[in-house]
């Protein structure tokens, strides 16, 4: 073990399913390094409030961030001219029809200020084998027959955790995430996990709760 920063020991996960406590991470929200991408220890990593990222060839780094971005389903917010854009545009919307194309165009998405991309190989995988057993979700956004936006995540029943999105023309990942977060609406979702702080999404209507009260909410109904 290594220590963290914190005052708590880095914990090294091993072959037993386990996470540390949530409240050990430290002040960048990095608890836990290594185990696997199985989709038993992936669930219950999202289900404890944890997630998987690190780079290429590096072992696997888990967080848990304390503030959380998170967007509760009745305060997103859709402004003026992205209204036009639902009202009047050609998108058209699909659900888990092509989850390999959305994950796919998401790594090799080109984000400012990131080189390379998180979502290696192993996550492809993961992920997939994760939307064979029905938790892992797509949304999709067609232009013409062609797909040009979505988004996918994780999908606990009551909590979606939203892992990434990609446009390649303008609005499309905005008019998934919208569409997603209208239906979750009427579905009594309690929140979408954002997990970190963007611009973009704080646009849309996200906001950062503390790590105590987002896992009050997630353990509300698991």
């Amino acid at each position: 073990m290594e220590n963290n920063g914190k005052n708590n020991p880095l914990f090294f996960l091993g072959d037993r399913l386990e996470f540390p406590p949530v409240s050990n991470a430290n002040s960048d929200g990095l608890l836990a390094v290594g185990g696997d991408l199985s989709p038993e220890r992936l669930l219950l990593a999202y289900q404890s409030g944890i997630f998987p990222w690190f780079n290429e060839d590096a072992l696997i780094f888990w967080w848990s961030p304390d503030p959380r971005m998170v967007l509760f389903p009745e305060k997103i917010k859709v402004s003026k001219s992205m209204r036009k854009v639902i009202r009047d545009t050609d998108f058209r919307l699909t659900k888990n029809t092509c989850f390999e194309q959305v994950i796919e165009q998401c790594a090799i998405q080109k984000r400012k200020g990131q080189e390379g991309t998180w979502i290696t190989p192993k996550m492809k995988e993961a992920y997939l084998n994760l939307h064979e057993k029905g938790f892992a979700k797509s949304y999709e956004v067609w232009q013409n027959d062609e797909l040009v936006g979505g988004l996918y995540g994780i999908d606990l029943g009551h909590i979606f955790c939203g892992e990434s999105m990609f446009s390649l023309v303008s609005n499309a990942s905005k008019y998934a995430f919208i569409h997603m977060v209208n239906e979750f609406k009427e579905q009594n979702y309690l929140l979408i996990d954002c997990q970190l702080h963007t611009k973009h999404l704080e646009s849309l209507g996200a906001q950062e709760i503390s790590r105590k009260d987002f896992i009050e909410i997630l353990k509300k109904q698991n």
